[in-house]
């Protein structure tokens, strides 16, 4: 405890993977570590189930013991342990349940001191991070008598804890962080111009209309009351000066460990070995219908949570559209085969594709049965220098049996849509856009598409790859976000040495279109969405599609080389900086030093 103050970091997500904000926190904790050493803590929720492997718990450490021994009396439980990840920080995760009878009285002394309005409302996802929140602002009013100490709150499901500091006045310097406003994402959920309407709507107004004016409250009140107010970007800092009425203090990049990450070389040898994993999906997936050249393939993608809109889901869908069109004018003999890994609502995979797969791993076991044969007589062949034929090499009674095992695959019609049956597949937004904008996965259809609506694992029974392994194994990352106020996905996928595709609406593609203009480097491509129609910006991105599509082999590797380098400036040893600041500010503010 040598430093000049200690921090206590508190998230929802240590320890409790929910979102984003757990890659930040965690990812991020090494780095932190270096910086403040043992005056470093992170502050959870404890949920026993997600505390396994997640949290290591040991003996109550002096300074602590007589905090804990309070808030147990009040019907806190509080552990200390270390998170299990780089850097090993201190972790304290509070066990609420025997705080949660306070819940009323908690929600009335946000009505009476904030005006925060959630009495007479039942939204348990409102009112459990809010007793938790509370609670960890009962632990640090009691940790910061006679220290000194930096609180750093984020997202409102922290915001009751710093609410209650100021409340009662403790000596506890104060940092909040909204990595995306509550009424802005609502906004943007619900189709609104969210960038369009800034300062021609109440916002306040707006989010009982959307039902989300508990949430919104707590946060602009933790933004207002803060001593020092962060977003995670420009365009979040944007959002919350209009939508919170607070410009922020100081922004907080999100960074990731790049070190972490292969090398471009290893990563050019990954890529071979998973996009052939990618190709034999290909193979027991289209192939029973019609095939296409597999090495005049190219594969695009979209990965994350299922937000039509938000993500830009559509907006990709009709890229894809115009993309196919001009492929088939130009007579291409490319096939572009564009995945949408992105959690759906499903029953269980289509039976015909668990066929497909049962009958070419049967194929491919009698070929790889017969491997070290054919091996053996071509070499005989060749050095006996007789014809060569499909018989002499395999025999023929092999190849009869080859050949019925294919001819099992064949089927007719068109390839299916998504790779599983989903509950509701009549009104899914994405198999609807799919059909009426003509991708019907048709033999004559330069872009295929494939609806895959599960989490990569690496262990799905069909792909068996997780998601860093799939996106290595693709071409290009396509990312058209219309809401997104950071975007780990084209950070990670140029990390991994994959070109990508974001917009100037996410706070990567902001920071990126500034690093990739002053370094003269490509790869990441960014695409403009601020005060464009959805009709400019998919012309854009079809531009782009397009564009990708007709690089030689040579200028695809620059791309990628391009995206690696662009990608390891958003690197964490570069961002910690701007959270030191923010804590440094803090501290100025309440001690004046």
């Amino acid at each position: 405890m040598d430093a000049a103050f200690s921090v206590f970091e508190i998230s929802w997500e240590v320890c409790n993977k929910v979102g984003g904000i757990y890659t930040v926190v965690r990812s991020k904790a090494g780095r932190m570590m270096e910086n403040y050493q043992d005056s470093y803590f992170v502050v959870g929720p404890y949920f026993p189930k997600k505390a396994i492997g997640e949290f290591s718990e040991k003996p109550v450490p002096d300074f602590l013991r007589e905090a804990f021994d309070s808030l147990r009396k009040e019907g806190l439980v509080c552990h200390y342990g270390t998170w299990m990840v780089e850097g090993e920080p201190n972790a304290i995760l509070i066990d609420f349940a025997g705080f949660t009878a306070r819940t009323n009285d908690i929600k009335r002394e946000l009505w009476d001191l904030f005006k925060v309005d959630s009495l007479g409302t039942n939204y348990f996802d409102f009112d459990e991070p809010v007793v938790w929140a509370y609670s960890s602002g009962l632990l640090v009013e009691r940790l910061s008598k006679g220290r000194r100490v930096i609180a750093h709150f984020h997202e409102w499901l922290s915001g009751a804890g710093l609410l209650y500091l100021k409340a009662k006045n403790a000596d506890a310097a104060t940092v909040f962080t909204t990595h995306a406003t509550t009424i802005g994402r609502s906004m943007a959920s619900a189709d609104m111009d969210l960038y369009g309407l800034f300062g021609k709507v109440d916002p306040d107004k707006e989010a009982y209309r959307l039902h989300c004016h508990p949430k919104h409250q707590t946060e602009k009140a933790a933004a207002l009351q803060a001593d020092v107010f962060t977003t995670v970007s420009e365009i979040t800092g944007m959002e919350a000066s209009h939508l919170l009425g607070r410009k922020p203090d100081v922004i907080l990049p999100n960074g990731l460990n790049i070190d972490k990450f292969p090398t471009f070389d290893d990563a050019s040898i990954k890529h071979s070995v998973f996009r052939w994993r990618l190709h034999e999906f290909m193979m027991y997936y289209f192939f029973p219908y019609y095939t296409f050249d597999l090495d005049n393939s190219l594969v695009y993608f979209l990965s994350g949570r299922y937000e039509f809109h938000d993500k830009g889901v559509d907006i990709f869908i009709r890229a894809l559209a115009n993309l196919n069109n001009r492929l088939k004018q130009d007579k291409s003999e490319k096939t572009v085969v564009a995945f949408f890994w992105i959690p759906g609502n499903i029953r269980a995979i289509k039976p015909e594709l668990v066929e497909a797969r049962t009958f070419y791993e049967d194929l491919k076991e009698s070929i790889d049965y017969s491997s070290g044969h054919v091996r053996e007589r071509l070499l005989y062949l060749f050095i006996s220098q007789r014809k060569i034929t499909d018989e002499e090499i395999i025999g023929k009674d092999v190849m009869l049996e080859i050949r019925r095992k294919v001819s099992r695959l064949y089927r007719k019609g068109n390839p299916p849509l998504s790779t599983h049956d989903l509950y509701d597949e009549g009104s899914d937004q994405i198999i609807s856009s799919f059909r009426s904008l003509g991708l019907n996965n048709s033999r004559e259809d330069r872009v295929k598409v494939v609806f895959y609506p599960i989490y990569l694992t690496g262990a799905d029974r069909l792909l068996d790859l997780n998601y860093y392994e799939a996106m290595q194994g693709a071409h290009l990352g396509v990312f058209p976000s219309y809401y997104e106020p950071w975007g780990y996905t084209p950070l990670e996928a140029g990390a991994l040495g994959t070109a990508c595709v974001t917009t100037d609406l996410a706070g990567f593609g902001r920071y990126i279109a500034k690093e990739s203009q002053r370094k003269k480097e490509q790869g990441i491509f960014v695409i403009p969405r601020l005060g464009k129609s959805e009709d400019e910006v998919v012309a854009s991105l079809s531009d782009v599609l397009y564009g990708y599509s007709q690089l030689s082999k040579e200028d695809r590797i620059k791309n990628k080389i391009g995206a690696h380098h662009l990608a390891s400036h958003a690197d964490w040893k570069n961002f910690i900086k701007y959270y030191l600041d923010a804590h440094k500010l803090a501290a100025q503010k309440k001690w004046g030093k």
